[in-house]
């Protein structure tokens, strides 16, 4: 079968995640967030924000899990595999913070591309700050920007995700890909 590879993406906090959750609580392969673990990781070893303190080693882990997602679908047996985020984000929050990286971030984004992305919005209402998402809404919106032009410019056609509830937004996902051609 050809999966295939299904982005969610958008600015911090935006309900990736929990759709994401909703889309595999309904069956659903589902590749997960990574860079929560790679903060963690790294929190362990008293380092609070390694994407603040080491942006490029943060995202060159990020960059390299993300690929590792992106391979594990080729041996699925599903029409489908979501994705909590995709490789350009790597390219993204790097643009945003305003930091060099290798070309191999961009070569990887040519590379590894996904057949569908959907985009969910900044949404004031349910933005919370936490441990690991320490950007205000405001920044979120600007990364927001930075979202949108890292993925038009590897030609990703983005659908927006209407605000709804949970189950309102994976029947829109779900409806929008049974008719996506």
């Amino acid at each position: 079968m050809n999966t295939k590879r299904v982005l969610i993406i958008g600015g911090p906090g935006t309900g990736k995640s929990t759709l994401i959750t909703a889309l595999e609580d309904k069956g659903h392969v589902c590749f997960h967030e990574i860079s929560r673990e790679v903060t963690a990781a790294a929190q362990k070893k008293g380092i609070e924000q390694l994407f603040l303190t080491q942006p490029l080693l943060f995202s060159e882990l990020l960059l390299k899990g993300r690929i590792q997602q992106f391979e594990d679908a080729k041996s699925l047996d599903t029409e489908y595999a979501f994705y909590d985020r995709g490789i350009p984000d790597v390219a993204a929050y790097m643009d945003y913070t305003g930091d060099e990286y290798p070309d191999m971030f961009r070569e990887a984004c040519k590379e590894h591309q996904y057949d569908v992305a959907f985009m969910l919005a900044p949404w004031k209402e349910i933005y919370e700050q936490d441990n690991e998402r320490y950007e205000s809404f405001e920044q979120a919106e600007t990364i927001q920007k930075y979202l949108t032009t890292a993925y038009e410019s590897y030609d990703y056609k983005l659908i927006d995700v209407p605000f709804g509830t949970i189950s309102e937004r994976v029947l829109f996902i779900l409806n929008t890909l049974k008719n996506y051609e």
